[in-house]
């Protein structure tokens, strides 16, 4: 999965400008360290050369632990009927999920609902093309309520059914990042 590389590279470009971390996760990164300005400026350089940025922008920041939050829950393989997206997130952000909904749709001009519906497709493509489950198992391992509930989903997005998206594979899929 590519969270676990992206995790390594930020933290391989904190350990080069001699930053120690206390805590890092796909989005996120903690230091007891006081940085200076030159510190952050070569960090956030080195970091944009591999796709990545320093976030310092409270509301930024916020999309960004939405977003990262979203992809741990799209990839977690845990779903349970009784815990929906908007309760994990309040649980992990500790803020109110109209308020967290009200700002990432002015900022990002969709609704998190429409963005972890992407993820969810995205995953299922990644499936799809390694080709290591049937569609029943990734509309249950996805936490759809049924395969026809999958299937019309990822018509709707995708444009085309699963079956012929396995046919061409890999040059339809987007990088994460993309979604």
């Amino acid at each position: 999965m590519v969270c676990n590389r992206c995790i390594m590279v930020v933290e391989q470009t904190f350990q080069e400008a001699g930053v120690k971390l206390d805590n890092i996760q796909l989005g996120t990164v903690e230091t007891s360290e006081e940085l200076n300005d030159s510190a952050i400026k070569k960090i956030d350089k080195n970091l944009k050369k591999v796709g990545f940025e320093v976030i310092n922008d409270s509301k930024r920041r916020l999309i960004e632990q939405i977003k990262t939050t979203a992809i741990d829950y799209a990839y977690q393989n845990r779903w349970d009927e009784r815990h929906n997206f908007s309760d994990y997130l309040v649980d992990k952000l500790h803020l109110d999920y109209s308020y967290l909904s009200s700002i990432f749709s002015s900022v990002e001009g969709s609704s998190i609902e429409k963005y972890l519906i992407n993820l969810k497709i995205e995953r299922v493509k990644e499936l799809l093309v390694y080709n290591e489950k049937t569609l029943s198992e990734i509309a249950w391992e996805l936490g759809y309520s049924s395969v026809a509930h999958l299937s019309g989903q990822f018509k709707k997005i995708t444009g085309f059914s699963a079956s012929h998206f396995k046919q061409i594979k890999e040059q339809k899929r987007k990088s994460i990042n993309d979604v």
